[in-house]
């Protein structure tokens, strides 16, 4: 087999692809500590917590910038190059969301109602495990690529963007109960302050959701 040959190969875009997930996914998970600061009026941690996020972030950034500088015009695979570029700009925004989210909540110091607070952990878990099921279907790219993206390894990853649809299907559910008990509350509430919260209930989802679409994406390339 020619260099050329070997080369092609080692500038495969699956690995870089996963690890780009992997770090958004990583990225999803300091949320949930920088929350429980947050609900400790605990700023100084959760400004440190912040900066995590905002740092693996902006790792995930320099991988999706590199992949796509490196990305070959055609690839030797049964994988078409805009259906990768597309993947990896899906990620890439979850990972977008979840600095947003901190952000907000650090920079305004937002208080969140404590009767509130245990729904919002909930619901905030469960839009992570949507990220964090996403990573698991990502993960398997590499196995359907030995196996030509046909056989059970299909019905494996089919079955595995089933329930990520189904962990997305929670946090809908989840985001109108906690949309309601605000609601109960905020006669009581700045309404500056009410809207606020919606936005960071409404981004939240946006994991869970973004996560979904990126399940989809990987269900339309195995449909080609």
């Amino acid at each position: 087999m020619s260099n050329a040959i070997f080369n092609l190969f080692a500038r495969s875009p699956i690995g870089p692809l996963e690890q780009h997930m992997a770090k958004v996914y990583a990225c999803c998970t300091e949320l949930t500590k920088f929350f429980h600061a947050v609900f400790a009026n605990d700023w100084s941690e959760a400004e440190k917590l912040r900066g995590i996020v905002t740092h693996l972030e902006h790792e995930a950034d320099d991988m999706k910038k590199e992949l796509r500088l490196h990305l070959p015009k055609s690839l030797f695979m049964p994988v078409a190059r805009t259906d990768i570029l597309e993947m990896l700009q899906l990620q890439d925004l979850i990972a977008n969301r979840a600095k947003d989210i901190s952000g907000i909540v650090l920079g305004r110091r937002m208080q969140f109602p404590e009767k509130i607070q245990t729904l919002y952990l909930n619901f905030l878990q469960r839009c992570i495990d949507a990220a964090a099921q996403a990573n698991k279907v990502i993960s398997e790219l590499d196995n359907l690529l030995e196996t030509g993206f046909s056989g059970e390894e299909v019905n494996i990853v089919e079955n595995m963007i089933h329930e990520l649809d189904k962990i997305e299907n929670d946090t809908d559910a989840m985001q109108i109960a906690i949309r309601y008990e605000l609601f109960q509350l905020e006669k009581n509430m700045n309404p500056i302050d009410v809207m606020f919260l919606y936005k960071v209930f409404d981004w939240t989802g946006d994991l869970a959701d973004r996560a979904q679409r990126a399940g989809n994406q990987l269900q339309v390339m195995l449909a080609k």
